[in-house]
């Protein structure tokens, strides 16, 4: 019965914001629940609570102060995924990945074959991600893995996909994959159109770990896309092949260096392009992924600069994830700045650094230093707070422990 009713609820909800969002079409969405909770549209006070709250709740989560769950777990918010359900067009979703989204059934329905199958070894790869003490009995078990922890960041998150990873071992299950997420996509989120990343060549020291060749990654997704489509004529892909950029990322047994990796991989991308043509309707970009902490030089970029232009000689288009994690934001903004000048970029995923105020963020990070020094608190190594502070540069200043704000300040113009 509570059920039902909460059912009810939500159903009435989608039923508000499906009015107030006709009638103010185009205004973010703490806007749209200012002007809803001023309007006459909500009768019930129990529900102009709920808005209330979830209002609170956004606004608290946009400062990191609650967790994201608590967001998306509300009436309102499960009001607002009905209303994105149920729209009447369908959506294009520029920005996906593949091991990012396999969800934990797909992933579990087929990883018990392989443990069967492959034994300790394979789950010794298992346990050197998530540790001795996992346990993959359910599609819950997976689901706990795969998620990103509280006080987990980029670098974890990075470790974690290797799990899904772990079982595209051959072009049959990319085939299976690419269907299955399709129909997901399709059915549970009313998304029409995608583009979807996919590391084209994955790199293993151990020589344990299958690796499919690159050509049925790429007939895999294609096939199980195109199977999809044919059932269904209003849904349409796009295959972006990603490359990984870190330095040290590279098959070091058939090749010397970086460049060389990189230019047969685009050289097997172009042959593969020949010798199947209808993938050229569906394969017209490429984008780069991977750790970016430490990519951030004129010298990191010269690598594939060869490799992009000839793509780009070739008609594509060059996408690339950056400003996404730094050590520091200077650092965040050199490596964006060098991708859009060195490889020319087409687009740019993600940018996260472009888009922080430097003063903000040095006086916030001042005011927190400050906060820890007169609570006696050290600054943690390799806290952002100590990343910062150790780059700055400070000349024949006094020493940083003299004046602080001063110090600060003094980066901050100077930035």
């Amino acid at each position: 019965m509570k059920r039902l009713e909460d059912q009810k609820q939500i159903e009435a909800i989608t039923n508000i914001l499906t009015q107030v969002i006709a009638e103010t079409n185009g205004i973010n969405l703490l806007d749209t629940l200012e002007l809803l909770l001023k309007s006459d549209t909500i009768a019930n006070m129990g529900q102009k609570a709920l808005f209330r709250e979830f209002q609170e709740i956004l606004i608290h989560y946009q400062y990191q102060t609650v967790d994201i769950n608590q967001l998306l777990n509300h009436p309102v918010a499960k009001g607002l995924f009905n209303f994105f359900k149920n729209f009447p067009l369908r959506y294009c979703e520029d920005h996906i990945h593949l091991t990012g989204s396999l969800s934990p059934d797909f992933v579990h329905k087929e990883i018990k074959p392989l443990i069967a199958k492959q034994g300790t070894e394979y789950w010794q790869r298992i346990q050197q991600i998530f540790g001795e003490g996992v346990v993959i009995n359910s599609t819950g078990d997976l689901e706990n893995l795969l998620s990103l922890g509280p006080k987990e960041e980029f670098d974890r998150y990075l470790k974690i996909l290797d799990l899904p990873a772990l079982i595209l071992q051959d072009k049959e299950v990319h085939k299976r994959a690419a269907y299955h997420m399709a129909q997901t996509l399709y059915q549970k989120y009313n998304v029409g159109s995608l583009k979807l990343k996919f590391t084209f060549s994955r790199v293993s020291k151990d020589p344990k770990i299958v690796t499919t060749p690159a050509k049925d990654v790429v007939l895999g997704l294609y096939e199980g896309f195109k199977s999809f489509q044919s059932e269904h004529t209003d849904f349409n892909f796009n295959l972006s092949p990603s490359f990984r950029k870190e330095t040290n990322y590279f098959d070091t047994k058939k090749f010397k260096n970086k460049k060389d990796d990189f230019d047969n991989q685009v050289k097997q991308l172009l042959t593969l392009l020949e010798d199947y043509p209808e993938l050229n309707k569906h394969l017209n970009e490429v984008d780069t992924v991977g750790n970016e902490r430490d990519l951030y030089r004129k010298g990191h970029f010269r690598d594939m600069r060869e490799g992009f232009r000839k793509l780009q000689a070739k008609g594509f288009a060059i996408r690339s994830h950056h400003g996404e994690v730094w050590h520091t934001l200077s650092r965040g903004i050199q490596a964006v700045d060098n991708a859009m000048n060195i490889w020319q970029i087409n687009n740019l995923e993600h940018g996260l650094s472009l888009g922080i105020n430097p003063n903000y963020y040095f006086h916030s990070l001042y005011q927190r230093v400050i906060d820890k020094n007169q609570k006696g608190i050290a600054v943690a190594n390799e806290s952002r707070e100590y990343r910062e502070i150790v780059e700055m540069d400070w000349a024949s200043d006094q020493p940083v422990n003299i004046s602080l704000s001063i110090r600060m300040d003094y980066a901050i113009l100077n930035y």
